[in-house]
């Protein structure tokens, strides 16, 4: 089953939409809009007049910029000018909402360009939007920590490489979906095409994820989430793997992004839960003397569960990023080529691994949901 050509036409138009705000930056005008409003040039600050020294290359630099959120992909570099894809900047300020283009900030992520925005003046560090004003008092720490100094700057509900990497995945699963559908409602024999790729993997959820963990009488109530979360993480995963726009993003090695679905499940599991699993939490089968010291262990218990979900499937997908980057910035590092063939050996060989991985950490989040629901919603034999 294809996608219509209704589908293809929303998403050219929709990509056709979207190609002004690929833009290639203009160097000159950056630099003298900078020096007008900073202080004082880095140049300056460190005794160098006319052409600055060549840019050491910084491995954790590579490796945080790509691992990290942005607020617009940076696709290529072609003649000295970056090519870029900039994202809507989304902000409640203290004059209310506010959006713009992330190209005012002229790709500075320092701190020291400013720009005004209906009288306020905002700037831009390490990828939080602060006023410009507050963000002069904070100290170093308070800078790093920005995203919680939140008297300093405005709320961003700004659409960022994760955000616009979980819209695409989003529509991928639902293009995706509808065209199974499409096909079963058009062949009652055997799937076929993209159908037939799916069927056995949903299968595979039910017989071997939901029905073992949570039983037959009430597994078909969860599969919808835990379908949704297998194919969501997994594609994401997968997206995370493709260097080169619109893909690269980091999504599934965000702990925040993790920390969501973990308390989702969280919730899932609570809600479910009947009153022979609260029984045991805050009346666990021990004697009643050692209640004090049973009851802060089951609820911490019960907190555990969902926090371990969260720092699994964050360290995985990241630490497999940082290992496959750090192997690219071996190149650099030697400043030799004659690395790049062992480099490039274990680059390959670690993406593979990353697509094994990317389909295992869907799984393992998706079985560990639903053992935690089937213990929520088990029911015990009462004698």
């Amino acid at each position: 089953m294809v996608i219509s050509k209704k589908s293809l036409q929303f998403l050219l138009v929709t990509f056709l939409a979207c190609m002004p705000l690929v833009t290639f930056a203009n160097p000159t005008a950056d630099s003298l809009q900078n020096h007008t409003e900073n202080a004082a040039p880095a140049a300056e600050a460190h005794g160098e007049t006319g052409h600055s020294a060549e840019k050491e290359f910084n491995a954790t630099e590579l490796i945080n910029d790509h691992i990290g959120d942005s607020h617009e992909f940076h696709i290529a570099d072609y003649d000295g000018h970056p090519i870029t894809f900039y994202l809507p900047v989304i902000l409640w300020t203290n004059n209310g909402l506010e959006m713009f283009s992330s190209e005012q900030f002229h790709h500075d992520n320092e701190g020291h360009h400013i720009i005004d925005v209906n009288g306020q003046k905002l700037v831009r560090f390490n990828e939080v939007i602060f006023y410009a004003d507050k963000f002069e008092t904070l100290t170093e720490d308070q800078r790093k920590n920005g995203a919680f100094a939140f008297d300093a700057r405005p709320l961003d509900f700004s659409i960022t490489k994760n955000v616009f990497s979980m819209l695409m995945s989003a529509l991928v699963l639902f293009f995706l979906f509808l065209a199974v559908a499409r096909s079963y409602n058009k062949n009652k024999l055997a799937p076929k095409g993209i159908a037939g790729f799916l069927e056995p993997l949903v299968i595979f959820v039910r017989d071997e994820i939901a029905i073992p963990n949570i039983g037959t009488k009430k597994y078909a109530k969860y599969m919808p989430y835990l379908l949704t979360i297998f194919f969501f993480i997994w594609i994401n995963n997968l997206i995370g793997l493709i260097p080169f726009f619109p893909f690269s993003s980091n999504l599934t090695g965000n702990i925040f992004f993790t920390f969501v679905l973990a308390l989702i499940t969280f919730i899932v599991t609570s809600f479910s839960a009947n009153k022979d699993y609260w029984k045991h939490i805050f009346m666990p089968p021990v004697p009643k003397a050692l209640y004090p010291i049973m009851i802060p262990v089951e609820i911490i218990g019960m907190l555990t569960k969902p926090f371990a979900l969260m720092i699994r499937l964050f360290a995985n997908i990241t630490a497999g990023h940082i290992i496959i980057l750090s192997l690219v910035s071996l190149i650099f590092i030697f400043k030799t080529v004659a690395v790049a063939p062992i480099s490039g050996a274990f680059v390959v060989f670690m993406s593979v691994l990353e697509m094994l991985v990317a389909a295992l950490q869907a799984y393992i989040f998706t079985l560990l949901t639903a053992l935690f629901i089937g213990q929520a919603v088990e029911e015990h034999d009462h004698h």
